[in-house]
């Protein structure tokens, strides 16, 4: 009985000393984790506290409490390019208003010369003053007299259908106690330049001639100017031509019916295709009135996008400290 008692007493003992071992361990090990990480946290706060200063270190900082932030729009003010853009709707409507003032100008002379082309051809009278030729422009006249070839001018290049040639212009002598005045007979192929190829473009005799009264012709700044030594006319100089033929300085254009089947047949005999009698002159000012109006509306509103325009709620309410 005594053998049983003692073999269980002394596994009471043995499970006894286990656990107060392992409770003594546990114990001991929490002791030594919290250690751990106090040093830890010690070590840390040194590192900070030696290798980075805190903003209350610096004796610049000032805090936000004692100086606080201020809120401020942004986005009103323009720079001097508002100007510009302010002058581009401006100028433009000008330039429409002298458009409009322009269109009734072309429209009434259009109209005037259009009325001249329905009266009968005036007799050319014996002398004219060149100085009233702007009062007959565009009318039709009509002169008998005899073409003085041997003084003949050719003005270009100049191109008809697609083709390549010269403007004839020759003397009309009208006879005893009538002035000599130039001839503007019309049009001639390249080809056919040299009179002897175009004899039936060299009528001798007297001719009657049915045109209009022209006033001289501007000269374009990019046209070269005439060589009459050489004989090279670029544009018809009227006075030039005149002094130089001892003709007065009246030009007659050459008018015929327009016909397709008798230009091809003038053309091939080198006979000087003469113009329509009609006016030729250019009336583009509705498209300018279209143009400039339209860019001062559409740059009036650009200008009005822009004064108007309010920046986003991040610019507009943009907070800057004093300090920066």
């Amino acid at each position: 009985m005594k053998k049983p008692i003692a073999g269980l007493s002394q596994a009471a003992n043995f499970s006894t000393r286990a656990l107060h071992k392992s409770q003594g361990r546990s114990i001991f090990d929490s002791i030594c984790q919290r250690c751990r990480r106090q040093q830890q946290q010690w070590q840390q706060l040194r590192f900070n506290s030696s290798n980075h200063r805190q903003l209350a270190d610096d004796p610049q900082w000032v805090s936000p409490i004692d100086q606080p932030s201020k809120i401020i729009r942004v986005g009103r003010r323009h720079g001097p390019g508002i100007i510009l853009l302010a002058l581009i709707p401006i100028t433009a409507f000008a330039l429409g208003a002298w458009q409009v003032q322009r269109l009734d100008w072309k429209t009434k002379l259009i109209a005037k010369f259009e009325d001249r082309l329905v009266k009968p051809p005036l007799p050319l009278p014996p002398r004219l003053d060149p100085s009233a030729i702007p009062d007959f422009d565009y009318r039709r006249i009509v002169a008998r007299g005899k073409l003085r070839h041997d003084q003949e001018m050719l003005v270009g290049p100049r191109m008809h259908e697609g083709e390549d040639g010269y403007i004839v212009i020759t003397p009309l002598e009208r006879g005893e106690g009538m002035s000599t005045v130039l001839v503007n007979r019309g049009w001639i192929s390249r080809k056919l330049k040299d009179q002897k190829n175009r004899p039936l473009g060299v009528p001798a005799g007297d001719v009657v001639v049915e045109g209009l009264l022209r006033e001289p012709v501007q000269k374009n700044y990019f046209t070269p100017d005439n060589r009459p030594d050489k004989g090279e006319f670029y544009f018809p100089d009227v006075d030039q031509m005149a002094e130089l033929t001892g003709s007065q300085a009246i030009l007659i254009e050459q008018t015929m019916v327009p016909d397709l089947v008798e230009s091809y047949d003038r053309e091939a005999k080198g006979i000087p295709i003469g113009r329509p009698a009609q006016v030729n002159l250019r009336n583009n000012h509705a498209q300018y009135i279209f143009t400039w109006f339209g860019l001062s509306i559409s740059t009036a509103i650009m200008l009005w996008m822009v004064i108007r325009k309010r920046p986003n709620e991040a610019a507009r309410r943009f907070r800057q400290s004093k300090t920066m």
